[in-house]
This record gives structure tokens, sequence and C-alpha cells, in this order.
């Protein structure tokens, strides 16, 4: 952080939180150490990244934190339990954060996106039942130009 100290002149506008892992698999099959893995690297990371870029952001008197979460932690989406569950406290630590650090003016806020195209999300967008099912949640063209 010392060096984005000195980089930035001691202030930080932006800091954006976009990071995700999983194990598309049954929650039953998930080990200890994949469940440690996905929360220390959706989760905790994202947390304690914040932490350290608080002075930074305070420092500018307009700081702004935008986490990347997912629909995942809003909806129940099947075989991924560990990844949904840190995605719905990476929403929560938002609203949280949000009330906390206003006093220091620093915004903060969460987009929530579907399912992107991913080397993580290829089995789910190879099974045609989980397509077709999203495909149904997704807003339809209203035919206006």
């Amino acid at each position: 952080m010392d060096r984005v100290r000195s980089i930035f002149d001691g202030k930080l506008n932006i800091l954006i939180n976009n990071v995700a892992t999983g194990y598309i698999k049954p929650a039953i099959k998930i080990t200890l150490e994949e469940y440690k893995h996905v929360m220390i690297t959706n989760l905790d990371s994202a947390f304690h990244l914040s932490q350290l870029a608080h002075p930074l952001l305070k420092a500018s008197a307009r700081g702004s934190i935008v986490f990347i979460s997912s629909v995942a932690g809003l909806l129940g989406i099947n075989t991924t339990s560990v990844y949904g569950a840190t995605k719905g406290a990476m929403n929560q630590l938002t609203r949280s954060l949000a009330c906390e650090w206003a006093k220091d003016n620093i915004r903060t806020n969460c987009v929530a996106p579907g399912v992107i195209r991913t080397p993580l999300t290829r089995p789910l967008l190879d099974n045609d039942k989980f397509v077709a099912k999203e495909t149904h949640r997704a807003p339809k063209e209203s035919g206006m130009a």
C-alpha cells in the first residue's frame, strides 16, 4: 500500500474489488480446503483490501468502493453454494461499509451481474437446462427503438 500511496500522492479515488473463484459441484462434495480457498479469495481479500485502502480513499474526500458481486449472492443457484455465500456476504459487507464509511465521504456500492462467460462458468453454460433457465430470467426486447 505504500507504493500505491506514493504513486497517487496519498489519495485514492476508487477501489474496485473484482475477484471470484469457486467450485461448481454439490455442497456435500466441497472440501474444507476448497471452502477456505473460495472464502479467502472472494470475501476476505476484498474486505482486507478495502481496509487498507480506507485511509487513501478518505484522504481524497470523495472515495468510492465498487464491489463486483454476483446474482448468485441474491438467488440460489444449484452447485455454487460457497461461491454464492461469499457473494451474498459481499452484498452485506457493501451495505455495512456504506453506512460506516459515509462519514468519511466514501461511497460503497455493489454490482451483481448474472452469469458471464469465463472458464469458471463453462460447466454451467455447457448445461442446456441451466442456460434455458437463465435465458428465461433475462429481460426480453421490448421492440422499442
